[in-house]
């Protein structure tokens, strides 16, 4: 991924909780039968491995994972809250007119190695905690249990699970932060005041990533 240091982000810290907070992403592969995406929702274990392991599953039919062998490398890529940004609310524009519309976004890729799992408990013991992470919150939450066994039995033969053993990651958050401080302030505002939630999360980064200025 093309990062100007000014947008790059390696922190641990900062990358482990966005996965967390965006559980849902495009594994990437390449083989025989060409470069392929699987959109999935997944679980990380920031403990397990050398840096942490992604689960996730895809459907059997999925012929992803029959062109991949266990080890191959492969990619996961999750995007956060992105937004146009307009080059009408730079101040810069009164003064020189040299600006252009760009897009504000935040992006993850995660490298590592690939291992598919064949195995009814491993997958059973997946898709549990996979509900469980979602249904946790809710009034009237649903768990795997509340299905008849031979039914659920029947659903985890159409799948197979997914293990991403983590290699490295990237991040960028680009949020402006190549502007002048001028210019930063009112993209924030600006994005402040939209009707769109996300453009507003938006707005949120930009602020918080605005720096004194990034020559």
């Amino acid at each position: 991924m093309y990062t100007p240091s000014s947008f790059a982000e390696q922190r641990g810290d900062v990358l482990f909780p966005f996965l967390e907070a965006h559980p849902f992403g495009a594994l990437i592969t390449s083989s025989a039968l060409g470069i392929r995406a699987t959109h999935l929702p997944f679980l990380v274990d920031r403990t397990r491995g050398d840096a942490g392991t992604i689960y996730a599953h895809m459907a059997r039919a999925n012929r992803e994972h029959a062109g991949v062998s266990n080890g191959d490398e492969a990619m996961l890529m999750v995007t956060g809250p992105d937004a146009y940004i307009s080059p009408s609310w730079y101040p810069s524009k009164q003064e020189h007119g040299k600006v252009v519309p760009t897009w504000d976004y935040v992006a993850v890729h995660v490298y590592g190695s690939l291992r598919f799992v064949d195995d009814a408990a491993w997958l059973r013991a997946h898709v549990g905690a996979l509900t469980a992470r979602r249904e946790g919150a809710r009034e009237h939450p649903w768990a795997v249990g509340d299905a008849p066994d031979a039914f659920i039995a029947q659903q985890l033969k159409a799948i197979v699970g997914v293990e991403l053993s983590i290699a490295r990651m990237e991040g960028k958050w680009k949020m402006s932060q190549n502007r002048s401080a001028a210019d930063v302030a009112s993209v924030a505002a600006n994005l402040a005041r939209s009707a769109d939630a996300r453009e507003r999360a938006v707005g949120e980064l930009v602020e918080e990533h605005a720096p004194e200025r990034v020559e």
